[in-house]
């Protein structure tokens, strides 16, 4: 990968990929150790999550599809290799965060990918992008399941600050762009439409009852957590990677020069 070219981003705009993959079947062992490093980079590159967490579905059987898209995550992390969170030194410590969904994006299965990020000051300090373990059967039931995910994160996320001393006060606000799925939360009716949703992912409207979460609207164009949910393309993909954070060290320099 030394002489290959660098990608603005890793993943190709509406990529699908499946069990029944294309091409020749690839070195599982060869494989699964790339996507090994690639999931332990994800600790510090949110901006590779989705990418990671799709073709690792496909670690079993790896075709040459499936090997491609690896290699064009690596194609990306080459040319952002001096990327990193930068967080401000006097930012205002309150988290925040943002939940998203896409519908039944897996061509194997149907079931949808959760997406959820947290925010302390100038940067991301908490995200995740894991397909939903049960088909959802509108997009308001899969975001509502996907701000469940991010509900219980919540409340691991306030146990570490308080312990660190830096107890929340008030209710944490998480941003949904589906104001359905909100409405859910916030009743305590189980309706035609929503007695078919397990009982664990209710759990959300406990919390929304007892003030430790605070389901806020927000529109789709200023949904953080689209980038752990589908492929994006370059400008709408540079405008998440920016709201998590990321920056580049170089550019970082200049603006400390200025």
């Amino acid at each position: 990968m030394e002489n290959s070219n660098p990608v603005s981003t890793p993943c190709i705009t509406g990529l699908k990929l499946s069990k029944e993959g294309e091409g020749k079947l690839v070195n599982p062992t060869m494989f699964r150790s790339l996507i090994g490093n690639l999931m332990y980079l994800t600790a510090t590159r949110p901006d590779i999550m989705f990418s990671v967490s799709l073709i690792s579905r496909f670690m079993e059987k790896p075709y040459s599809n499936h090997w491609e898209a690896a290699k064009r995550i690596l194609r990306y992390v080459k040319g952002t290799i001096d990327y990193g969170i930068f967080y401000e030194k006097n930012a205002y410590i309150k988290l925040s965060g943002f939940t998203d969904s896409d519908l039944g994006g897996s061509v194997d299965d149907s079931k949808s990918t959760s997406g959820y990020v947290f925010n302390l000051g100038s940067g991301a300090i908490s995200w995740s992008s894991k397909k939903q373990p049960i088909v959802a059967l509108s997009t308001t039931e899969a975001e509502y399941i996907a701000a469940s995910s991010a509900g219980c994160q919540i409340i691991w996320l306030r146990g570490i600050l308080e312990s660190l001393n830096f107890k929340q006060d008030g209710p944490t606000t998480l941003f949904c762009d589906n104001s359905s799925a909100i409405s859910i939360s916030k009743d305590p009716v189980l309706h035609g439409r929503t007695k078919h949703i397990r009982l664990r992912f209710h759990f959300l409207r406990e919390l929304v009852h007892e003030g430790e979460i605070n389901l806020e609207y927000c529109k789709s164009e200023e949904q953080n957590a689209d980038i752990f949910t589908k492929p994006l393309g370059g400008p709408v993909f540079l405008k998440n990677v920016e709201a998590l954070g990321i920056k580049s060290k170089f550019n970082l320099r200049e603006a400390m020069l200025e």
